[in-house]
């Protein structure tokens, strides 16, 4: 297919309430939005790298003036085969995958535009509910998180996650499991102890987690699977992984016995498929993780959570817990069950007024 435009919007979602994790609190993500044309047919996509760059090295405005000065002009008007066709195009630059991913995503979204095949088909995955977990914030009270735990529980959750940050960890990990024995839990640092938490990290072990999610920096892949040697729980990775090329280091290290995947950490969806087959066969269990995208973003992520080897219940959720109303259409929805089914449609897309009103830059990438 031939990329013949694109038209990029950095938006700013305000948020329900605001979201708090070790990296700190967002009152509203900030986002990036992609619709691509190739003819007669037009896509969306979405990259969401928030509006600092504490999860990643990148943030929405890196995202957009790259895709608008250099990556996107790079790109438009010539012909690509596949997804990793437009990988290889923007191989002379250096990382930046949440810039990357989105042209990536916009190759998939198109093609399923053009041959009318459900994205998750195109990606090798059956037509398939997808199970979805809890994810809980840092709250302001223990009786708030509580509550909120049990609200999970009583929802039918699988498994619900609860956010880590320094002085909300040992004691707070404790009293939700007291309170909810048989529960499954797991605990994400977001990349902000060290080495020298061990002890703490030993602490936690009798709490029975599923796994610690990224308990050591981003770049420390030799400290995780040192800390996996040292302690009973699991560890999970994360912003660890952002590329096949890491996951195969983790592997070969032994660092992880699962892996948190993102489309626009790993630069799309070509490496999600990758980092999900190389897990699959070295037996470390995959999970589709989130940004608290728009439902265009959490869409692409059911389509991809429906590959055999992601076992654990996903980070989607539904529109209304973060958005009133969401930028996109149509809005993300549970099932009673806790599940999502797979698009077999169309993607979501923005709705216009939102659109015009959550929008902070726009930038125009066609042919000279």
């Amino acid at each position: 297919m031939r990329i013949d435009r694109l038209d990029v919007y950095h938006v700013r979602m305000p948020l329900n309430y605001p979201w708090r994790t070790g990296h700190g609190e967002d009152p509203d993500i900030h986002s990036v939005l992609v619709r691509a044309s190739a003819g007669e047919h037009s896509a969306w996509v979405e990259s969401s790298p928030l509006q600092a760059p504490e999860y990643s090295p990148e943030c929405a405005g890196t995202v957009f003036y790259l895709l608008k000065e250099f990556f996107g002009p790079y790109v438009v008007g010539r012909d690509y085969e596949s997804a990793p066709d437009v990988l290889a195009r923007l191989a002379r630059f250096s990382g930046n995958p949440f810039a990357k991913g989105a042209l990536e995503l916009c190759w998939w979204a198109l093609q399923r535009a053009i041959t009318g095949t459900p994205l998750h088909r195109l990606l090798g995955g059956p037509t398939r509910e997808v199970a979805a977990g809890a994810d809980i914030q840092v709250q302001d009270s223990l009786d708030i998180l509580l509550q909120k735990v049990q609200e999970a529980v009583d929802a039918g959750f699988p498994r619900i996650k609860l956010k880590a940050r320094r002085g909300w960890d040992l004691a707070m990990m404790s009293a939700v499991r007291d309170a909810f024995p048989r529960a499954v839990f797991h605990m994400d640092f977001n990349a902000r102890y060290t080495r020298d938490d061990l002890p703490l990290f030993k602490a936690l072990d009798r709490l029975q987690l599923a796994f610690f999610e990224q308990p050591l920096a981003f770049e420390d892949l030799l400290g995780a699977a040192e800390l996996r040697r040292q302690i009973a729980t699991p560890i999970c990775l994360d912003e660890a992984i952002r590329s096949p090329v890491l996951m195969e280091q983790a592997i070969r290290l032994g660092a992880c016995d699962y892996v948190n995947v993102k489309p626009a950490r790993l630069g799309g969806l070509s490496a999600c498929v990758r980092v999900h087959d190389l897990c699959r066969e070295a037996g470390i269990k995959c999970w589709v993780g989130g940004m608290i995208e728009s439902a265009l973003g959490e869409a692409i992520c059911v389509e991809l959570a429906t590959l055999e080897n992601f076992v654990y219940p996903a980070d989607i959720f539904p529109s209304a817990r973060f958005y009133a109303p969401d930028l996109c259409e149509p809005a993300i929805e549970l099932t009673p069950r806790v599940t999502f089914a797979p698009y077999l449609g169309s993607l979501p897309a923005p709705n216009p007024e939102r659109l015009a009103r959550q929008t902070v830059q726009y930038a125009a990438v066609a042919p000279a």
